[in-house]
């Protein structure tokens, strides 16, 4: 079981890559939900939303169980929480789209979320900050990315508000 939680907590191993692993994750998760939801169609909001929350329970065990592999409290292989994090806005789009709340090119809103959400994963302003330092475990791991991808979804909507 080890051995599957650490392929989900690394996301299929790109965790390991040596540069920029949380970014690569990112830019991957964001071309997954375009593919599937701009290019193929897909497009049921509420088993997305339930995966989603699926991922995001069992990502607690996986991380949990996976930390032991690697050295140190917040381990830079470990990029299932930029998978949550990033998702939280596309999902967040593809309800905005299909209820027609977006006025500019879709694709413009998934660049924006991506460069939201890395900015606010980055920079780790407060509430982001509190789980990065205060939680130094699995907990901590996921839930700054949770929060960064909260404030990705707040100003994505702001803008779908916007123009």
């Amino acid at each position: 079981m080890k051995k599957i939680n650490v392929l989900l907590s690394t996301f299929f191993y790109i965790g390991y890559f040596t540069k920029i692993p949380g970014t690569i994750t990112s830019a991957l998760t964001a071309i997954f939900i375009y593919v599937t939801y701009e290019i193929l169609g897909y497009s049921n909001l509420k088993f997305s939303i339930i995966f989603f929350f699926l991922l995001f329970f069992y990502s607690f065990y996986a991380v949990k169980d996976s930390e032991t592999e690697f050295k140190n409290k917040d381990p830079h292989q470990i990029v299932i929480d930029e998978v949550l994090g990033q998702s939280m806005p596309l999902i967040f789009l593809l309800y905005l789209n299909q209820t027609n709340q977006i006025n500019l090119s879709v694709e413009i809103y998934y660049i924006l979320s991506f460069v939201f959400f890395r900015f606010f994963d980055i920079l780790k302003p407060f509430p982001v900050s509190y789980f990065d330092k205060n939680h130094k475990n699995y907990f901590g791991i996921i839930m700054d990315d949770i929060v960064a991808g909260l404030y990705s979804m707040l100003l994505t909507y702001l803008i779908s508000l916007k123009f």
